[in-house]
């Protein structure tokens, strides 16, 4: 065994995901989650919707154990990564440690709520016991989970899409967190996209009947009577995860603004879809926000084009402009985002920085 490997460091990632239970090995989880009957978990068991809209929310939830359960970083040996949901969360501190191992805990979006006025001691706990947590929030939650401020003095790391953070928020957090700007990005393991030689030349746009706001609307009936055929809209709440792949057939990402983005806390965050159309070797077509300044450093390297919010021949440029990319820069779209803006590298370049 070499120098470099007996200084490694040892690190365990425990994800928090509310559709699991107890504290068991991401891989069993992962082994057996196509198959887990979500009935005794939502509230209408024989509302046929509800639970196909349950099940794509567990298996995304479950896409970002994949996430986790393949982090890199030099210089980090990661051990098997666990998962559990409320009923295990005092186990991982509980567990045995192996060898100099750091355990982390892994928390998102606004699932740290589900624990209700329990969160903060329940949080606090699992401080008090060595366990290092990373929450990556994600819809403003320094804003709006209720939460928030319980839990705020006992976080490692802050991950956030609003800036600024809220300022009650941002006072709770203890002196030594470490805070990082940063959207929501693509939850792709690595693998799990393939390079498209020759995609369809079309702009595809991903999106639900929920999301279909006026100022969406607008933009895709606009899409629509100027690309023709070469427009094609999906409203079907969000794609299964073992069908995402599949969307590498289209050339071009076409990403406006999410409904929850247009506060002036998320003018420079965006949804996850224009990380998912770069991740897929897609040209993003992603809205700037009202103020300016959406997703600037990936449109400032020509990753990203951005267009300028709710103009719709700035929109069509856009497009255009996309759809004449060659090869060459959709492989570097495509190699970039897969190398930085997923949530494994995200998480594993933080927890690598310490």
């Amino acid at each position: 065994m070499n120098g470099a490997a007996t200084t490694a460091r040892r690190v365990r990632v425990c994800y928090f995901n509310t559709w699991a239970a107890g504290l068991e090995p991401a891989a069993a989880y992962l082994a057996r989650v196509p198959a887990l009957d979500l009935r005794p978990l939502v509230a209408r068991a024989d509302d046929a919707d509800l639970l196909r809209k349950a099940r794509l929310d567990c298996d995304w939830y479950a896409a970002n154990l994949r996430c986790f359960a393949a982090l890199r970083a030099e210089g980090i040996e990661f051990l098997p990564a666990w998962v559990t949901g409320k009923a295990g969360l005092l186990d991982a501190a509980k567990a045995p440690r192996e060898s100099g191992e750091e355990r982390w805990l892994v928390t998102m979006a606004h699932q740290p709520q589900a624990l209700g006025d329990l969160a903060g001691r329940v949080f606090g706990l699992l401080a008090k016991s060595g366990v290092r947590h990373l929450f990556y929030a994600f819809d403003e939650a320094s804003r709006f989970m209720p939460c928030f401020a319980a839990i705020a003095p006992h976080l490692d790391v802050l991950i956030h899409d609003e800036l600024p953070l809220a300022e009650a928020g941002r006072a709770a957090l203890r002196a030594g967190a470490r805070t990082v700007h940063r959207s929501w990005v693509a939850n792709f393991a690595p693998g799990e996209t393939a390079w498209a030689d020759a995609p369809e030349e079309k702009i595809y746009f991903l999106g639900s009947q929920m999301g279909l706001t006026p100022h969406r609307r607008r933009q895709i009936e606009f899409l629509r009577e100027r690309f023709k055929d070469r427009f094609v809209a999906s409203h079907d709440h969000s794609t299964p995860v073992d069908g995402r792949a599949a969307l590498n057939r289209y050339k071009v990402g076409f990403c406006p603004e999410g409904r929850k983005f247009a506060t002036p806390a998320m003018a420079a965050s965006h949804t996850d879809r224009p990380f998912w159309c770069g991740c897929l070797g897609m040209v993003p077509v992603s809205e700037d926000s009202a103020t300016g300044g959406r997703l600037e450093a990936l449109h400032a390297d020509g990753l990203i084009e951005r267009y300028a919010h709710g103009d719709l021949r700035s929109l069509e440029a856009a497009c255009e402009r996309a759809l004449a990319a060659p090869a060459e820069r959709r492989r570097r779209i495509f190699e970039h985002f897969n190398r930085h803006e997923t949530i494994g590298a995200v998480v594993a370049g933080v927890i690598a920085a310490g």
